[in-house]
């Protein structure tokens, strides 16, 4: 690491609070050294790190998928372009399942769901007295068992 960081380098940079970049640490999005006094180091990779998990965050992306993800980079040196393009390949097809779980969601939100709720006139048609509770729990109209399964890591989506 010839581009040592402190925390508070990378804190100044990405706009994280120090005890967010320690947060990131414990969930494997960034690993750094330490120096002989045992204060943490950064490489300025780190920051390609932070800033991939700050907007994946921002939009959705439980942080266990990120981590998930980001485990695929190299530990030992800064991640080249043909490093995230192999990851990202991976990626793109988690955030085609989620616009295309968005996308039923907004065609799906004024009628029935599959829930379970009947409160609906259109549930008697899709879901008679709720037949689908026999797939399983949640908005079976919505969510596959896949996509109702938490990712490694994150709080488990409840059923209602």
């Amino acid at each position: 690491m010839q581009h040592a960081l402190t925390i508070g380098d990378l804190s100044k940079r990405t706009g994280l609070a120090v005890s967010a970049i320690r947060f990131y640490e414990t969930h494997g999005i960034v690993s750094p050294l330490r120096n002989q006094g045992g204060h943490r180091r950064y490489d300025r990779a780190d920051l390609r790190r932070l800033s991939f998990a700050m907007i994946a965050q921002k939009l959705g992306v439980p942080l266990g998928m990120i981590a998930k993800h980001l485990a695929g980079l190299p530990s030992h040196r800064a991640p080249d372009r043909h490093d995230w393009a192999r990851i990202a390949s991976g990626f793109r097809l988690e955030i085609a399942a989620k616009i295309d779980a968005l996308t039923r969601l907004g065609t799906l939100l004024d009628g029935c769901i599959g829930c379970g709720c009947l409160s609906l006139d259109h549930c008697a048609l899709y879901n008679p007295q709720d037949q689908m509770a026999a797939k399983g729990p949640g908005p079976r109209n919505l969510m596959s068992d896949e996509y109702l399964r938490p990712a490694s890591g994150d709080a488990p989506i409840p059923n209602a």
